[in-house]
Parts: C-alpha cells; structure tokens; sequence
C-alpha cells in the first residue's frame, strides 16, 4: 500500500492498495464501466467501495412494483384515506 504524502487532508488523500480480483470481474468492470459515465476502471471501482461502505437507500424491484400497484389500485379507487381507516378502526380521536 503506497500513501499520497503531498496533497489534500487525510480525509481526501487518496492511497493505493493492491487487491486480487479475478480476470471475469475485470473483464466486465472494464466492459462497464465507460457506459456508466465513469472515465476509469479506478474511478467506477472507488464508487462502488463507497457504495459498500455507505451504501445509498434504494429500493428493490419487488418493492418498486408494490409501488406501481399501489398506485394503479389508487386510480381505479381501491384504497381508502388514514382518515378513514382510522374512523373504521375507532381511533379517531
């Protein structure tokens, strides 16, 4: 592992480590990585790390076709308000 000496605060120092992946992985990071917007192997492989490490909410596809549903039910006018699951319920204050 080598470390930039001379540059920006620990925080934004960038150090470079040596890992092992194996050849498929690189073969489909380098295929990838130019269609998704990045300019390097490098800049797509510490993205993905910052995604490990503070991985950003997202929903699954099962949830995000639950939410398709809910919706489709609310146009065809088969949900009803909190208010009124409320009062049906008798917890209206």
């Amino acid at each position: 592992m080598s470390t930039d000496t001379d540059g920006p605060p620990d925080r934004e120092r960038m150090e470079k480590i040596d890992v092992r992946v194996p050849a498929l992985v690189i073969e489909a990071i380098d295929e990838e990585y130019e269609r998704r917007g990045y300019a390097s192997r490098s800049e797509a492989i510490r993205d993905a790390l910052r995604d490990w490490v503070d991985p950003s909410a997202t929903l699954s596809e099962e949830t995000l076709a639950d939410l398709e549903e809910s919706r489709e039910q609310a146009k065809r006018g088969e949900t009803v308000s909190a208010d009124e699951v409320r009062k049906r319920l008798g917890l209206d204050d």
